[in-house]
């Protein structure tokens, strides 16, 4: 497969400026040693000070242009969280499904660890007045969308949390359809192994973007992409779905912090008359 050129722009926070620059000349030290990818650039912004600010008042970026394969630019990606990943190229990859499958297993095993410490992602509005989406397709209907507009056909199995079967399965088929998905076959059963689990097994159509999205919340047990065999994939897609699978990671490891935050302002809110 053809190798990635990217450049992370890593956003590094803190409240203390000694811990900062400890932690970036760390983060530079680790990407010097990756052995998977190649550092072509290693570029330290200045330590900025944000005034008035208590808390993560001192920021750095860390830009970094790396080369490697797919893979190993999207297990850094998780690793090193960046804001941004930008791709240089190529332009256009091909993808065989069973290396994305590979790829998104990766992601899928790195998400549900940190899940285990930081909780779940997959969070929506409220759903009860949003009407059940449709489930089936025809052969021609789905033939279309994967040819005129390059979704990907695939099924995988996650575990969800509900009242009961029925819930579920309701309750899943809006969420799935708020992701952007084209719902082919959908159920909900128990979990033969813990009766208080449950299991959705889907057959969903959607783009490779939203795939990648799905894959990182849902952390699916098992995964199968059917169609097509050979994925093509944009720059643009690429650098969205990298950017987007950081941020992820991003978002679950600030939640103490960010918790931290929303708890001083309500007591701050309390003591003020």
């Amino acid at each position: 497969m053809e190798q990635l050129e990217v450049i992370f722009y890593i956003e590094a926070l803190s409240n203390d400026k000694k811990l900062l620059e400890r932690a970036v000349e760390e983060t530079v030290r680790a990407l010097k040693s990756e052995k998977n990818v190649t550092v072509k650039d290693l570029l330290v912004g200045d330590v900025l000070e944000e005034e008035g600010e208590e808390l993560l008042k001192y920021s750095a970026v860390i830009e970094a242009r790396l080369v490697g394969s797919l893979r190993d630019i999207a297990l850094l990606s998780l690793r090193y969280s960046p804001a941004v990943v930008e791709v240089l190229r190529p332009g256009k990859m091909e993808i065989s499904s069973k290396e994305l499958m590979r790829i998104l297993g990766d992601v899928a095993v790195f998400m549900a660890n940190l899940m285990k410490e930081f909780g779940g992602l997959a969070v929506y509005p409220k759903l009860d007045d949003v009407p059940e989406p449709r489930i089936g397709y025809s052969r021609d209907e789905v033939e279309s969308m994967i040819i005129e507009d390059r979704e990907i056909l695939y099924r995988f199995v996650a575990e969800v949390y509900d009242r009961d079967e029925e819930s579920a399965r309701i309750n899943m088929a809006k969420a799935l359809n708020y992701e952007g998905c084209k719902i082919n076959k959908l159920v909900v059963e128990r979990a033969p192994d813990d009766e208080r689990k449950l299991l959705l097994a889907a057959e969903v159509l959607s783009d490779f973007e939203t795939l990648f999205q799905l894959m990182a919340k849902y952390v699916p047990v098992a995964l199968s992409i059917i169609e097509p065999e050979v994925i093509d994939v944009t720059a643009g897609e690429l650098q969205n779905s990298l950017t987007d699978i950081a941020g992820f990671v991003q978002e679950l490891i600030t939640r103490p912090l960010k918790k931290q935050l929303m708890d001083k302002a309500n007591t701050t809110f309390k003591l003020n008359p």
